[in-house]
């Protein structure tokens, strides 16, 4: 099997060598090419022909945002991971350039450098797994798993009314999000809970992004939040979000519990949390994402009497999390993400179901 070739874009010559020792190691990655700005970047990817660029934020004479611009007009479908520090600025600068075709980020410490690479395990095996899923679709596009027999549409004649709308995504789910809500209406009966894999800091910037672009009011959820129609609660970066009873009244409960499909926040603790709280009457929908956070979470709903949509494969980054779903067979119909909303939409309001949804996932390949 071909290794996977990968650009290294940053002004650190310590960063450099840093980020090439941490892929160099994996014996299915090479690094073919370094680059100390935007520019050089740009002029090395037809001389090294990469399979993915690591790309820094901040960097002189062309830096990351500018540089994924000028990237995206000439490789329209080469992957590309920022890598941006843990700060607000670095934060916003990486949505912004998720919204302008970045295709994920790792957010690297803030003191990196060699002498620490051995105590860098958790960026260090984000990193390679992101490259090895990103960089491999570019070689051999991963065939779906998809269920035997997939599920199709539960049209009872009898639907209970949704109470709750749970969303779960990861890698592309940024810009799946603004898509998303452009189409949600800022007078939706019902709250609105969103798991997006994401560390501290960019959960805060990517709530305030959605409430700036759309006019709903979404937040990133605090412990002992009071619930709210019409109210989106994105869970914030290492913590799980949960849903809880106080008296009368719906409120948030964070916690810090144990990483699920390693990651914290997890989409299925907020799945369990919303079907036993909310029972028949909650609505989920899985987005893009890398992995299988979701699926466990998914049956939970589905047991409790309440229904699942995912995006379909042509629409996703990374179509692992809906993939996983689907194949478990449990999702109700598939979407691409530019109608999803208008069926969340429908359901929620009540409406007769879309007839254009799809029955499997395996139909959305095609």
């Amino acid at each position: 099997m071909a290794r996977i070739r990968v650009l290294v874009v940053d002004d650190s010559v310590v960063v450099r060598k840093v980020l090439t020792d941490a892929i160099s190691a994996d014996p299915l990655l090479e690094v073919v090419g370094t680059a100390s700005n935007g520019a050089i970047a740009l002029q090395k990817i037809p001389q090294v022909n990469p399979d993915i660029v690591i790309l820094d934020v901040e960097m002189p004479e062309m830096d990351g945002l500018e540089t994924v611009k000028r990237l995206r007009a000439a490789w329209a479908r080469l992957p590309v991971i920022m890598c941006s520090s843990l700060t607000e600025r670095g934060a916003d600068t990486t949505l912004r350039a998720i919204a302008n075709g970045a295709t994920d980020y790792v957010a690297k410490p803030s003191r990196l450098n060699a002498a620490q690479l051995d105590s860098l395990g958790a960026f260090k095996a984000e990193l390679v797994e992101k490259i090895k899923t990103l960089g491999a679709a570019t070689i051999v596009p991963t065939p779906m798993v998809v269920p035997k027999n997939p599920s199709t549409p539960r049209l009872p004649v009898s639907r209970p009314a949704v109470t709750a709308l749970a969303i779960g995504c990861s890698t592309g789910g940024p810009n799946a999000l603004a898509t998303l809500f452009t189409n949600i209406p800022t007078d939706l009966p019902v709250p609105i809970f969103i798991v997006q894999h994401m560390p501290p800091l960019f959960t805060k910037m990517l709530a305030e992004r959605l409430a700036a672009s759309t006019g709903i009011k979404v937040t990133e959820a605090r412990d002992r939040d009071l619930v709210e129609p019409g109210c989106v609660y994105v869970a914030p970066g290492d913590y799980h979000m949960t849903i809880v009873r106080d008296g009368v009244r719906t409120r948030i409960a964070l916690n810090q519990g144990m990483p699920e499909n390693s990651c914290r926040p997890a989409v299925d603790v907020m799945f369990r949390s919303a079907a036993s709280f909310y029972g028949p009457g909650v609505l989920a929908a899985v987005l893009t994402g890398m992995g299988q956070d979701g699926t466990c979470g998914a049956r939970s709903v589905v047991e409790a009497g309440g229904y699942v949509l995912v995006q379909d494969a042509a629409s996703c980054v990374v179509p692992s999390m809906p993939g996983a779903v689907a194949a478990a067979g449990l999702a109700d119909a598939v979407f691409p993400i530019d109608r999803l909303a208008h069926e969340l939409v429908s359901r929620i309001r009540r409406a007769p179901p879309s007839p254009m949804a799809s029955p499997s996932y395996q139909e959305s390949r095609r």
